[in-house]
C-alpha cells in the first residue's frame, strides 16, 4: 500500500505539472545576451552551507537557499539540516533565502491553509534575523498545484518546479524549469553539458540539490561534483546570479499587469 500511494503521488505530480506548464497565462520573458546559470539548494542540509556556500564565495558566486522552518536542525539518518543560525549565516553572507513552505508538506495537501503555512514560514526568517523578505519559493518535493497559483502569485515573484530544462523566451515565472544535481556521481558529472547549452544559446539555467557531501544522499552530490559545475559556468562565460538576482537582470521585479 505505502508503494501504491507513493506511486499516486507522483502521477498526480507529473500532471499538475504539465497541466501548470500548459494553461499558464502569466509568463516572463527570458531574454539575454549572456547565459545566466543559478545553483539552488533545497531542505537546506548542513552540508549546503559548509560545503556548497563555501564552494560558490570561492567563484565569487552566491545561491539561493529553500528554507522550510518546519524542518529546523532535524537530524536524519543521513544529513542534519541548519537552523536558524545556518540560515542568517547565510544571508549575512550575501546568498539568498526563499521559501519552502514551513511544514514542507506538498502544496495541495495545504488547502485553505497554505496561507497560514506561508506566514509561519515569513515568521521564522524573520525571527532567525533575515530582514529581506523572501521574495521566490520553491514546490516541495517539486509538486506544484494549479489552486495555489494565485496565493503564491500574490507572495512571490518566481516559483520553482523541475522539468529538466533551460528557460528561454515566455516562461511562467510560477513554475520556472530547473535542472537536478544528483547521484549518480556520472550523471552528475554530465550535468556539464546543460552549462555549455546555455553558453551557446544564453538563457537562464536554474540548478538544484539538497546536501554537499563527500558520502552524499542520492539527492546531492559530492563538493568536486558540485565545483566542477561551478568552475565549469565561470569557465563558460556564464554568470552566476542568486534567483532574485536573475530576476533583477532580466527586468522582472516591475509588475508586468
Amino acid at each position: 500500500m505505502p508503494d501504491l500511494l507513493k506511486n499516486l503521488d507522483g502521477l498526480i505530480d507529473r500532471a499538475s505539472n504539465r497541466l501548470i506548464w500548459k494553461i499558464a497565462s502569466r509568463t516572463r520573458i527570458v531574454a539575454t545576451s549572456r547565459p545566466i546559470v543559478s545553483f539552488t539548494f533545497d531542505d537546506v542540509p548542513d552540508t549546503a552551507l559548509t560545503n556548497g556556500a563555501a564552494i560558490l564565495e570561492k567563484y565569487g558566486a552566491q545561491g539561493t537557499f529553500y528554507i522550510a522552518g518546519g524542518l529546523e536542525a532535524r537530524v536524519e539518518s543521513d544529513r542534519t539540516l541548519i537552523g536558524r543560525e545556518g540560515c542568517l549565516d547565510l544571508f549575512r553572507r550575501g546568498h539568498e533565502i526563499g521559501c519552502h513552505t514551513f511544514a514542507h508538506h506538498r502544496v495541495r495537501s495545504y488547502g485553505g491553509a497554505l496561507s497560514a503555512d506561508l506566514d509561519a514560514n515569513a515568521r521564522y526568517l524573520d525571527e532567525a534575523g533575515i530582514t529581506r523578505a523572501a521574495t521566490n519559493f520553491a514546490f516541495p518535493y517539486n509538486s506544484a498545484w494549479p489552486l495555489a497559483r494565485q496565493e503564491l502569485g500574490r507572495r512571490y515573484r518566481t516559483c520553482r518546479g523541475a522539468g529538466e530544462a533551460i528557460n528561454r523566451g515566455p516562461v511562467d515565472p510560477l513554475m520556472l524549469k530547473s535542472v537536478e544535481i544528483r547521484q549518480p556521481e556520472d550523471h552528475a558529472k554530465r550535468l556539464t553539458g546543460w552549462i555549455d547549452d546555455v553558453a551557446a544559446n544564453p538563457g537562464w539555467l536554474v540548478f538544484f540539490t539538497h546536501d554537499i557531501a563527500d558520502r552524499p544522499t542520492p539527492y546531492g552530490c559530492t563538493p568536486a561534483t558540485f565545483e566542477h559545475l561551478v568552475r565549469h559556468a565561470r569557465e563558460r562565460g556564464c554568470e552566476i546570479l542568486t534567483v532574485d538576482a536573475a530576476t533583477r537582470a532580466l527586468g522582472w521585479e516591475v509588475d508586468p499587469r
